[in-house]
């Protein structure tokens, strides 16, 4: 997701999560945006790995001992196990050993700039030991696992903050947090208009999709990349060897209900590979554009759909 395009828009943009948040209201005001920002601020607080003081920094140091979580970090935990589920553990929360092995222990610009050395490749333990008790929200993690919110948590902000604002009267939202996010309510005249970067050259886009109620996300290996040991890392690990994923799969963008689950379903057909992912989504009844190159592109699902014309969104 690059861009909400329209008219009659009030917006908002600031850093959050390590990327750009973009609020885009119809109908709202600018009390409207500073909740949505401060409510943004507030759950990065909360779910952030890189913040010694947050939930989840706190239930990662307790392995084997429940703990009680906040409305807000249970359903984060509940919403990554249900992807897994749903996935099939294409998608897996209980990365994280694996990303800090791979040398991604600390906020990307950081690791960026510090080359770190990393460890041997950790393959994920899976999340079947991971115990919820939702009449105390309480969440136990096994010993030898840790919950990675990475893949989820943008999305999951993206759902929350967009609900809120409708709830607090904005007639139509969107919300996007690094190329997650979701729309909903009364549309800008033409329609939610989300331009699809091209992977390949920044400068141009490769769709444009015209959503109504609908998540979307986007995720690229050619991004977040740094090296480890000489060796050319990115943030995309398959959690079945715990190494950077290279099955020619360049990068995916998924239209599902909600942001959260076409978060996941971005990293899951990442590591089913194209012909497999997009069987996947077909499956779950959602829309895909796969890309593997420049001249290697498919669609899954209702995709074209949504498309409209790049020149029309001007």
């Amino acid at each position: 997701m690059s861009s909400v395009m329209g008219s009659r828009l009030l917006t908002d943009t600031f850093p959050a999560m390590g990327s750009t948040c973009e609020v885009a209201l119809v109908g709202g005001d600018e009390a409207l945006l500073a909740r949505a920002r401060s409510r943004v601020e507030y759950l990065e607080s909360r779910w952030s790995r890189f913040r010694e003081d947050s939930e989840i920094s706190r239930l990662n140091r307790r392995p084997g001992k429940a703990m009680k979580l906040s409305v807000d970090g249970y359903l984060l935990v509940d919403r990554a196990l249900e992807g897994w589920r749903l996935t099939q553990g294409r998608y897996d929360p209980s990365v994280l050993r694996a990303m800090e092995a791979a040398g991604y222990d600390r906020s990307f610009e950081k690791v960026a700039q510090v080359q770190p050395a990393g460890d041997e490749a950790q393959p994920a333990p899976g999340c079947l030991g991971i115990v919820l008790d939702s009449r105390h929200r309480k969440v136990t993690l096994p010993l030898g696992v840790g919950f990675d919110p990475g893949g989820i948590g943008k999305g999951l902000a993206a759902d929350l903050v967009l609900e809120e604002l409708l709830q607090d009267g904005a007639a139509g939202a969107c919300v996007s947090l690094g190329g997650d996010g979701r729309m909903a309510g009364e549309p800008p005249e033409g329609g939610w208009r989300v331009g699809i970067g091209n992977p390949y050259d920044e400068s141009q886009l490769l769709a444009v999709a015209v959503l109504a109620d609908h998540g979307i996300a986007t995720s690229s290996r050619l991004i977040r990349r740094w090296s480890t040991g000489g060796m050319a890392k990115h943030h995309l690990l398959d959690p079945r060897t715990g190494e950077s994923i290279d099955n020619g799969m360049d990068a995916a963008t998924v239209i599902a209900p909600y942001a959260w689950m076409a978060e996941i379903l971005t990293k899951a057909v990442f590591v089913a590979g194209a012909r497999e992912g997009a069987e996947l989504l077909r499956g779950l009844g959602v829309a895909g554009l796969l890309i593997e190159g420049p001249d290697a592109v498919r669609t899954a699902g209702p995709f074209r759909s949504f498309l409209a014309p790049v020149d029309a969104a001007a």
